[in-house]
C-alpha cells in the first residue's frame, strides 16, 4: 500500500536563561495540580496514572533520587505525561494492573509504564527492550532509584534482535513505537512469537482515516539514517486498511480496540509544532488540553484528523 508523505521541520530553539528556567519550574509545580483538577471536568483518561507518577516523584525527592536527573524528577512532579500518552497509559494500566502474569516485555515504550507496573506488581519480572542505549542509561538510573534491579532487566537491542525464545511472555507492551519502525510487520511478527499461548499483546499507534508517513529534518535517536533529502523516517499514521495489512495479518483481530482522537482536525499537529518551537511550552497543562481537545471515537474512519488506536490481542 503506497502512503502519502508529509514533512516536519524542527526549528532551532533559543537558549533559556537560568532565571527563566527557575521561573518556569516554579510555575509548573504550582499550576500542574490546578490543571489536573480542571482536567477532571473533562474526564481525561490517565489522571489516576498521573497521580501515581507524582507520588513516585515525591518519594524519590524525599527518600533519595540516586542518579535520576533533576529534570526527570521535575517531570514526574509537574508533567509525567504529555499528549495522547494520557489515553495510552490509561488503557495499558487498566488492562495489565491486575491481570495474572509473571513475565512482561516492554518494547521501547516510554519508561514510566513498565516501571510503574513493576512497582505495582511485585509478582512480575519486566524486561525492557530499547535500542537507544543513551535513553536506556536513564531508565537504568530510575530502576536503581526505585530498587527494581532484581525484577527489571534492560536490553539495548532492536526488537528483531530480542534474546528470547518463542512463548516467553505473558504480556508484551508496545506503546506508540511500532509506527516509528520502517519494517513494522517484521517487528510485530517477532513480538507475536514471544507471546505465550493465552498471553496478551498491547499495541498503540497513531491513526487517521487516511494513512500517512511523516519524515522529519531532525532525528534524535541515532537508529535510522536520513535519506538523500536530509529527512529521516519519523512515523506512520495507520488507517483501518493499513492496520489490516500490516498488523492484523500477523495477530488476527484484536479482542478490544479503542480510538481516542482530536475533535478538530489539526489540533494535535499544532500542539506538536508548539512543543518543537516554543522553549516555554507549558507542559503542565497537557492533562487539561487532552480532555478539552480530544474524545473517543467508534471507528478510525470517523476521525476528523489524527488520533491514537489502542489494541489488545490475546494469542490463541
Amino acid at each position: 500500500m503506497s502512503l502519502k508523505r508529509a514533512y516536519i521541520e524542527v526549528p532551532d530553539l533559543p537558549e533559556i536563561s537560568i532565571p527563566a528556567k527557575a521561573l518556569r519550574a516554579v510555575a509548573g509545580l504550582l499550576l500542574s495540580p490546578i490543571y489536573w483538577l480542571l482536567a477532571r471536568r473533562y474526564r481525561t483518561p490517565g489522571l489516576s496514572f498521573h497521580a501515581r507518577c507524582v507520588r513516585l516523584g515525591a518519594r524519590l525527592l524525599l527518600q533519595g533520587r540516586g542518579n535520576v536527573s533533576w529534570n526527570f524528577l521535575y517531570m514526574l512532579l509537574a508533567f509525567p505525561m504529555d499528549s495522547t500518552r494520557y489515553f495510552e497509559f490509561d488503557f495499558s494500566w487498566n488492562t495489565l494492573a491486575d491481570v495474572p502474569m509473571s513475565r512482561c516485555l516492554d518494547v521501547s515504550s516510554p519508561r514510566l509504564l513498565p516501571l510503574m507496573l513493576a512497582l505495582h506488581r511485585r509478582d512480575i519480572v519486566v524486561d525492557l527492550l530499547n535500542p537507544d542505549v543513551e535513553d536506556l542509561h536513564h531508565t537504568a538510573d530510575l530502576v536503581d532509584a526505585c530498587s527494581l534491579g532484581a525484577r527489571c532487566r534492560l536490553h539495548g537491542r532492536l526488537v528483531t534482535e530480542a534474546p528470547f525464545s518463542p512463548g516467553t511472555f505473558d504480556a508484551i507492551t508496545c506503546i506508540s513505537v511500532i509506527e516509528h519502525i520502517p519494517e513494522d510487520t517484521d517487528a510485530l511478527r517477532t513480538m507475536w512469537k514471544m507471546v505465550k499461548q493465552g498471553g496478551r499483546l498491547l499495541l498503540t499507534a497513531p491513526c487517521s482515516a487516511e494513512a500517512l508517513e511523516q519524515y522529519i529534518n531532525r532525528y534524535e535517536y541515532g537508529i535510522l539514517e536520513p535519506g538523500e533529502d536530509g529527512y529521516t523516517f519519523w512515523q506512520r499514521l495507520y488507517s483501518e486498511e493499513l492496520l489490516r495489512e500490516r498488523v492484523f495479518s500477523v495477530t488476527g483481530m484484536p479482542i478490544r480496540k479503542v480510538i481516542y482522537g482530536e475533535k478538530t482536525a489539526g489540533s494535535l499537529q499544532r500542539n506538536a509544532a508548539q512543543k518543537r518551537s516554543h522553549p516555554y511550552y507549558p507542559y503542565w497543562r497537557e492533562a487539561y488540553m487532552m480532555g478539552r481537545d480530544c474524545t473517543y471515537f467508534s471507528r478510525i474512519e470517523d476521525l476528523p484528523g489524527e488520533g491514537v488506536v489502542a489494541m489488545e490481542f490475546i494469542k490463541p
